[in-house]
């Protein structure tokens, strides 16, 4: 059975930092893209960043590019989300996800939810002015 669990979310004040993880199991990573997705309330998911299967190519959305970080550790099974000069904009749940399918070196493409066939739960993240 596959899980993904995110964890490392809380509340910080802007500018500040926060690192969340997904630890994936019954799935390996070098298998599956993986994708950090965030919703805000009362506005649609949206994706943040992704990383390849081979953990070579990444890709970050307009509004984090420059200030978050995505990476993962194969052994550790784990997918991380570096987020640095955190804003009142980036307060969202935070999701992880899975994807099998073949990578697509563009944010639209990979941003697209119906490739990710795993969910994890997600983990707030709150930025306060």
């Amino acid at each position: 059975q596959v899980q993904l669990v995110e964890s490392g979310g809380g509340l910080v004040q802007a500018g500040g930092s926060l690192r969340l993880s997904c630890a994936a199991s019954g799935l390996t990573l070098r298998n599956y893209n993986m994708g950090w997705f965030r919703q805000a309330p009362g506005k649609e998911r949206e994706f943040a960043a992704g990383i390849s299967r081979s953990g070579v190519g990444t890709l970050y959305a307009d509004s984090v590019k420059g200030r978050f970080t995505i990476s993962r550790d194969v052994a550790k099974n784990t997918v991380y989300l570096q987020m640095n000069s955190l804003k009142p904009e980036d307060t969202a749940v935070y999701y992880c996800a899975a994807d099998a399918l073949i990578w697509v070196p563009t944010a639209q493409a990979m941003g697209a939810h119906q490739r990710y066939i795993y969910w994890g739960q997600g983990t707030q993240v709150t930025v306060s002015s």
